[in-house]
């Protein structure tokens, strides 16, 4: 796919699943992985910051075939050069990552995601050539325990009337939760262990994706 075709397929995402196996309750990533394929997930974020980078690339290669099989989109976490070995379908790059301009010029057929923390970066990333954003973290959560501030669902009302591209929201998003982010106008909800965690991995998939698409 090139760009285009795979900017197409995102604005068809409803539930974006980020896969790291230290919170996969005991399981492996591609054990959590199937059951987001099985479930109907569109998409899926491959995380991991603490393995070394030839595991990483071969866990990467395993994500990589299943989810080409399956017609799922799939997204590397901050490496531009994994994604492009790998043939990912896109890059996803926090605030102290690669800058957008220089990730483009390396991999101008991938997709390019932002992480943004205000209206402010939100908008630097859409003027900078992000494919899309993700807004975060809407509520507390285990995965970013250096954040200690929340944006809260009003910023999510805040927000998007600002953006042309699309969003994801995410952090501490759940099952209890995500009728709030929903309402407040999120069309594509990230989540780590509301999926990862899930005794049934399949289901919790389909019972999110039904949550976010009620009102489409």
């Amino acid at each position: 796919m090139n760009r285009q075709e795979r900017i197409a397929r995102l604005r068809e995402v409803d539930l974006y699943p980020v896969i790291t196996e230290s919170f996969c309750a005991g399981r492996t990533s591609l054990q959590v992985l199937d059951g987001v394929i099985l479930g109907g997930a569109k998409i899926v974020q491959l995380r991991e910051k603490e393995i070394p980078m030839k595991q990483l690339f071969e866990l990467a290669l395993a994500f990589r075939r299943r989810t080409a099989d399956a017609g799922v989109l799939m997204i590397v976490d901050d490496h531009v050069d994994l994604a492009l070995a790998v043939d990912a379908d896109g890059v996803h790059l926090g605030q102290n990552d690669l800058p957008l301009s220089a990730a483009r010029r390396i991999a101008p057929e991938l997709l390019l995601g932002r992480s943004t923390h205000s209206l402010a970066q939100a908008l630097e990333a859409q003027e900078q050539g992000a494919d899309y954003a993700n807004l975060g973290p809407i509520f507390s959560t285990g995965t970013k325990p250096e954040h200690t501030t929340f944006l809260g669902p009003d910023a999510i009302r805040q927000i998007a009337p600002h953006l042309r591209i699309p969003f994801t929201v995410m952090g501490g998003i759940n099952g209890a939760n995500i009728d709030q982010v929903v309402d407040a106008g999120a069309q594509r909800v990230a989540v780590v262990t509301a999926v990862t965690c899930a005794a049934n991995v399949a289901e919790a998939v389909r019972e999110l994706r039904r949550r976010i698409r009620r009102n489409a």
